[in-house]
């Protein structure tokens, strides 16, 4: 029987896919907060099942963007090699093999899932400025690559990706756009193939370790946010998407303070 938790996480994918759609990304920050306090999913669980769902969301998105010469598939193979390498080893052989408890102080223990979300919170936080804060540059489509900064960037979003279950965009496109000489335009569709990749060989990591996988629930959620994204991409026809991005960020920023207030009070 649908209960009322879970008509509240389908809606929130929803809203997660129309912001993925309308912003160009940042949707997918929502992910693992919608599966653990909508969908009561426990935190380490919630970010392997993020990874699949921003995977394959993020592939549709990709998809769209393919349509419209705006992806670059080399230069994603290029960075993705190493982020989906890095991803990989940290949830097949980090996250699970961490202890349930890492220290205690007095009164205060800081668990691992305590860890996680405060960890998430922060890069929410990070985001959330980025996309208030961040400046739009264009810059002309060059054939100069960073390749030592593109592989540091790599391993840095693998980490982060493995951590928090979390694509990883707002470092992504900045990369792809300084690192790569990729324009903005372009870089947004080729930051959402490179997020697919590493989620979903990322999740392939988690699989063996993972007791159960509420195939029906991943699949679900998923479509409804991969029909979000198109209904987005859509709306962005009309309104402000720039505009819509600093809204978004404030939004972002406010869930990462109750994340935070929620886990430490």
């Amino acid at each position: 029987m649908i209960n009322f938790h879970t008509y509240l996480t389908y809606f929130l994918a929803l809203f997660i896919g129309i912001s993925l759609g309308l912003t160009g990304g940042g949707g997918s920050i929502l992910t693992v907060p919608v599966l653990v306090y909508a969908a009561k999913i426990e935190p380490v669980i919630a970010t392997a099942y993020s990874l699949f769902i921003v995977g394959l969301t993020s592939l549709v998105g990709a998809g769209s963007y393919y349509k419209r010469r705006l992806v670059n598939v080399k230069m994603a193979v290029i960075f993705a090699i190493p982020a989906f390498i890095t991803v990989w080893l940290m949830r097949k052989f980090v996250i699970h093999a961490m202890p349930d408890t890492l220290f205690q102080i007095r009164s205060f223990t800081l668990t691992k899932d305590l860890f996680l979300m405060l960890f998430f919170a922060l890069i929410m936080l990070i985001s959330g400025v980025k996309m208030v804060f961040g400046v739009k540059k264009e810059i002309k489509e060059k054939q100069e690559i960073k390749y030592g900064l593109v592989l540091l960037n790599g391993v840095i979003v693998g980490v982060l990706s493995g951590l928090v279950g979390a694509g990883g965009g707002f470092l992504i496109v900045p990369a792809l756009v300084f690192f790569m000489s990729l324009p903005m335009h372009k870089a947004v569709g080729t930051s959402l193939l490179i997020i697919s990749i590493n989620s979903l060989i990322g999740f392939t990591g988690d699989i063996l370790n993972l007791p159960q996988i509420n195939w029906e629930f991943l699949l679900i959620f998923s479509s409804i946010a991969s029909a979000g994204i198109f209904l987005g991409i859509y709306l962005n026809q009309f309104l402000n998407s720039e505009k819509l991005k600093k809204v978004f960020g404030y939004f972002v920023l406010a869930m990462a303070v109750v994340i935070i207030f929620k886990e430490l009070i």
